[in-house]
């Protein structure tokens, strides 16, 4: 689970956050300002202050928020004065945007508000598609409308440059001001409410946000163009409403409710991608007509509601299909006011004790919860003193008999007895709840008389006599065991007096009972500011796992803080090195004592067990169909210890018993193949991989499958000798479903006279959910999901399926991925009826996938296997146009665009576990990680990434004893870019997103970042995506699958001279740490089938020979069998 975070807002206008990792209240850097509410989400957080004005608190992050603002410089030809500023009339102007439609010269830019800065002046960019300009960034066309190219022809009659400038966001952890929607020849009208939400309708632009607002006059307000590089938002747009409204609540998807005045509760209608701010306004009545809703707060698929008597309601049936729910359901509790979250999880504010509570039980099959639980956490700045009370309470009541008993000890000669009497301090927990239980220590009180005189200070602060005061914390002492403790004063002093210390204090004066408690008076007057006082919640931006506990439920004593603040220093690096070392020196260990037994005879030399089972088989045979088979996995042991397994196939052929069987040694791997059809397996063999035909079984149901699938792999990891977290020399691979697969090559496997061929390498699945895996010869392996949530592998194995003793006990954490499946509608344009669904006979389906050739509907469309669920109800549409089905498709219509279609998407969500831990915060495309071996744990480790907005980032922090680094470092880009590499001595290179090269120069250990961009022009007429650097060598993909080979690459002159064609089919390249080359090839034809995605080995890599001569293919699948197909990996 993430580390996110709550906001609240105490009775003072304070603003908290308290993380879901964390036992205390933050109070806000940014504390000068007073708010009355907050709408938080995870990057950000808005706030109404108490002068009725609006912020936006903007986190702090590794990565800057830059927008690129650009202007075009256009000039025409004419023979007197060549190319001039001196255009015809109908020319667009001379500074102008990239359509030529807008006016923009370079002092018409201006920064939006003061919490922009520019980071450099106006420069020109001198690269055109990948490939440099002549010096002055001049592009030359015949006439402005037409392509530009950067050679100057004859008939160049026009020209034109881009001028660049970046300016940055400065205010970061921060209040920022954000300017009013108050028209100033209109009477004032301060917002009372805001709710921000919206970040799922759609991902285009990144980050974007829905804002919405309330006057006190009722009136709603959007804020337009929120998004990550824009968190201001630009201007307000006034929504009509039929009625004044009093608070309003936005959930993360389409879902918005309002309040008004008389009641009753408002939903809007029509939100979708294209229109955020939605089309109309439904009303719904409120539970009871005499009891009207105040207030309101949506999620996912829920509505809750606060009605004016403070009541607390769920609306039932609500959903992206029926926004306005079916019905009201009465919950238990009064509370002030709720907050639905991310996960549809839910706070609240009591009513009576204004204490923050948590609904617990939340879950998608149970909506509603179970029950109310009160967070009883401290503020940070009073942590520290809460727990040294608590200690002191502690040695109190543990050692209080005993250090009476050593009164006479010389330990009070050290003892200040000339120390002045301080008045009592309070420290307590500041979250009470309604039976708050608040500690009141006296740290210093050393003598009798020191205790007499607070006691005369406490007499005159509340008015009480000698005797009354006394008499009050007497009975006080007596009556602990009618009514709890509300003050507790103590006192270790008293105990290390000497006998005629104790004398001289007066007979009649009784003592200060150790754990006593002071008068109700007494408690008012010390407690009435000791309870913070919540006013608002904001849970927006806290993501809360049903499954994971969370730690804000205990209160903490002065023994348990103390132990947790001695484990913080623990890491988990640390402690993996330290299971580590325990393991290996017990196995060591185990080994020497049985060593001494080794010549003693076996009471049995083999012991053989059968496990028997009925599952289907793929027939080989014609006609190939699903038959029921018996099947049988026999495992023996022998004399030596060793295990071998056999798996028996029996089925009948026309009446005639068979049987197959396969040795588990030879097993290459076993990949899942799930679908709602069957819960079906695929085997390998390296037969079966040279006929891209694998063996298919399919169990009853999806558990069964499971447990083959644990015992198959069990018994060949046991026949190769494989256990255990794999080695820093792994080769890792995932598939085209997420699956994640590692290999242990053998020494001899990059030899040139080895025997082994690619297609025996034994693959071992690793429990989680991955695009993408990156690993480095230090051992250091990342990952990227789906959803671009980076991962850091924590030394475990198994997890998923994989269970049990398959599965290692600790280092497994939850996972969880997101992707969006996408449909496409298709229409024909004809001159009856325009755009229809009726289209020619060659056409594409009307609706299909991306390519057109696989019909996909709406209704028929499935998530990719069971262990997905769908998260997103309602498609999104996206629109594109063209000429022909088949050609590329553009955002605008033309008088030639015959054909048009629309992308729909719907995402949906897996949860699974495995030995990953998240990175936050940043989400990534693509990463790289160093293969230059390392020789010391602390030694640094090159670590680069490229973030899903195209942003360079360099990981620094990167050891073997900490693999997920500290913080990322940005380096500056002039445009986004898609893949990087690093490799050997710090050579970095990268693709950007027009297709070319760059290369980094001046990166070392003691300067990560480097200082400089060389531009590399990309193969002629082909645009790379892709880039792997190993040693020496230099290796990229381009958009058409073709491999090239960076030539003339010295130590001298490292950005090499030229590009080198190798081999075309290949999906993405791998170069190892001696420039070992290993390919994901796009179609490999076997004796049997046609695979796709398969791992391809480059033969006779040499120094003298670096692109070698030819492949050697490994595993692939079939596309008939639609299994998994590898996609990326890296070879040590």
């Amino acid at each position: 689970m993430p580390n996110t975070v709550l906001w609240a807002v105490d009775a003072w206008g304070k603003v908290y956050t308290l993380s879901t990792d964390n036992q205390h209240w933050d109070v806000c850097k940014d504390s000068q300002l007073e708010f009355k509410r907050v709408s938080a989400v995870r990057q950000c957080c808005w706030g109404i202050a108490c002068n009725h004005q609006l912020y936006v608190y903007v986190h702090s992050s590794d990565l800057p928020i830059r927008y690129q603002e650009e202007t075009f410089e256009n000039q025409r030809w004419n023979p007197v004065d060549g190319f001039c500023d001196r255009l015809l009339p109908s020319d667009r102007w001379q500074w102008s945007d990239v359509t030529g439609s807008k006016h923009q010269q370079l002092n018409s830019f201006e920064l939006q508000s003061p919490h922009w800065e520019w980071e450099s002046d106006w420069y020109v960019d001198e690269n055109i598609g990948g490939e440099p300009t002549e010096k002055g960034g001049w592009t030359y066309a015949i006439d402005f409308p037409a392509t530009y190219t950067k050679d100057k022809k004859w008939n160049s009659c026009v020209r034109r440059r881009r001028w660049i400038r970046y300016r940055r966001y400065t205010s970061r952890n921060s209040w920022a001001k954000i300017p009013s929607h108050e028209d100033k020849k209109q009477l004032p009208d301060p917002l009372n409410d805001i709710s921000v939400g919206g970040w799922d309708i759609t991902d285009e632009p990144v980050g974007r946000l829905s804002v919405w607002t309330v006057s006190l006059q009722g009136k709603v307000w959007y804020r337009e163009d929120v998004c990550s590089d824009n968190p201001e938002g630009s201007s307000w747009i006034e929504i009509d409403v039929p009625s004044e409204v009093i608070q309003i609540s936005c959930g993360p998807y389409d879902l918005l409710w309002a309040s008004l005045w008389e009641g009753q509760a408002i939903v809007r209608e029509g939100i979708c991608r294209n229109n955020p701010k939605g089309c109309s306004w439904t009303i719904v009545e409120a539970p009871t007509p005499e009891d009207g809703i105040m207030h309101v707060s949506v999620g996912v698929n829920v509505v809750w509601a606060v009605t004016k008597e403070r009541k607390v309601w769920f609306r039932r049936g609500v959903n992206s299909h029926n926004s306005c729910g079916t019905s009201w359901i009465e919950m238990v509790g009064e509370m002030a006011m709720i907050s639905v979250g991310l996960n549809d999880q839910v706070w609240g504010v009591s009513y009576d004790d204004r204490a923050i509570h948590f609904r617990q039980g939340v879950t998608s099959n149970e909506l509603s919860g179970k029950t109310w639980k009160a967070i009883v956490v401290p503020i940070e700045n009073e942590k520290s003193n809460s727990g040294s009370v608590s200690s002191l309470v502690s040695a109190g009541y543990f050692f209080g008999d005993e250090v009476k008993e050593q009164s006479d000890s010389p330990l009070h000669s050290d003892l200040d007895t000339s120390s002045e009497a301080e008045h009592p301090v309070m420290s307590g927990d500041p979250a009470c709840t309604s039976s708050p239980s608040t500690v009141l220590a006296d740290e210093h009180l050393e003598t009798e008389a020191d205790k007499l005189k607070a006691v005369q200070v406490f007499e005159q602060e509340t008015g009480l006599g000698d005797e009354q005061a006394l008499d009050e914390a007497a009975s006080s002492s007596k009556g602990i065991g009618k009514r709890g403790p509300q003050w507790s004063s103590i006192d270790l002093a008293e105990t290390l007096m000497s006998p005629f210390q104790a004398s001289d204090v007066p007979e009649d004066v009784p003592h200060l009972p150790l754990l006593g408690r002071f008068t109700e008076g007494a408690a008012e007057m010390f407690g009435s500011d000791v309870c913070t006082l919540w006013t608002w919640v904001s849970g927006g931006g806290c993501l809360v796992d049903s499954l994971t506990p969370l730690k804000w439920f205990t209160r903490q004593t002065g023994l348990l803080a103390s132990m947790q603040s001695m484990s913080l220093s623990i890491t988990p690096a640390h402690a993996a090195v330290w299971r580590k070392q325990i393991h290996d020196q017990l196995s060591e260990r185990s080994k020497r004592e049985l060593e001494s037994f080794r010549h003693y005879e076996q009471a049995v030399e083999q012991s053989v067990w059968v496990k028997t089972g009925t599952l289907q088989w793929w027939r080989d045979l014609k006609p190939h169909k699903w038959v029921d088979v018996r099947v049988a996995l026999e495992q023996f042991t022998g004399i030596d210890g060793s295990k071998d397994s056999i798996l028996f196939i029996y089925y009948t052929h026309y009446e005639e018993k068979k049987y197959i069987h396969i040795f588990l040694n030879e097993v290459t791997i076993l990949v899942p193949v799930l679908n709602d059809h069957k819960h079906s397996f695929a085997i390998y063999t390296p037969e079966k991989t040279r006929q891209r035909w694998p063996l298919r079984l399919a169990a009853a149901t999806e558990e069964e499958m499971h447990d083959w699938l644990v015992l198959l792999h069990m018994s060949c990891c046991e026949s190769r000798g494989v256990e255990g977290s794999p080695s820093h020399h792994a080769i890792w691979s995932t598939t085209c479903k997420g699956d994640i697969f590692v290999s242990e090559p053998t020494s001899d496997l990059e030899s040139p006279n080895s025997q082994r061929s690619c297609d025996q390498m034994f693959w071992c699945q690793v429990g989680g959910h991955l695009r993408m895996v990156e690993s480095g010869s230090s051992g250091v392996v990342w990952g990227i999901g789906y959803d671009h949530t980076a991962w850091v592998y924590t030394g475990g194995y198994g997890g998923g399926f994989l269970q049990g003793i398959a599965s290692s006990t600790d280092n497994i954490f939850s996972q969880t991925d997101t992707k969006c499946v996408y449909i496409y509608e298709n229409q024909r344009w004809n001159p009856i009826s325009g755009y229809s669904s009726m289209g020619l006979l060659t056409d594409r389906y009307m609706w299909s996938d991306a390519t057109g050739l696989q019909e996909c509907t709406k209704a028929a469309t499935k998530s990719p296997s069971p262990q997905w669920s769908w998260v997103s109800l309602l498609l999104i549409p996206r629109h594109g146009l063209c000429a022909f089905l088949f050609r590329s498709y553009h955002g605008y219509k033309t008088i030639k665009d015959f054909v048009r279609r629309r992308r729909w998407a719907r995402k949906c969500k897996i949860v699974t576990n495995g030995p990953w831990r998240e990175v936050p915060p940043i989400s990534l495309w693509d990463l790289s990680i160093s293969s230059s071996r390392g020789t010391v744990n602390d030694d640094s480790i090159a670590l680069w990434a490229i973030s899903n907005k195209g942003d360079v980032l360099c990981r620094l922090g990167a050891t073997k004893q900490c693999p997920e680094g500290t913080s990322w470092l940005h380096v500056g880009t002039d445009q986004p870019f898609i893949s990087v590499s690093v490799g050997g001595f710090h050579q970095v290179w990268t693709i950007a997103r027009d297709g070319s090269a760059f290369y980094r120069g001046s990166v070392s250990i003691n300067h990560p970042a480097g200082d400089c961009w060389y531009h590399i022009p990309s193969p002629k007429k082909q645009k790379l995506r892709q880039v792997s650097v190993g040693q020496t060598s230099v290796l990229a993909v381009d958009e058409n699958n073709n491999l090239w080979y960076r030539q003339g690459i010295t130590p001298s002159y490292p950005q090499g001279s030229s590009w080198q064609h190798v081999s075309n089919n290949i999906r993405s390249v791998s170069l190892g740490p001696l420039d070992q080359v290993w390919v994901i090839a796009d179609k490999v034809q076997g004796s049997h089938s046609l695979s796709c995605g398969t791992v391809c080995h480059r033969l006779g890599v040499q120094p003298m020979e670096p692109k070698g001569h030819t492949w050697d293919y490994g595993i692939g699948v079939s596309d008939t069998l639609q299994l998994d197909c590898l996609v990326r990996h890296i070879v040590q």
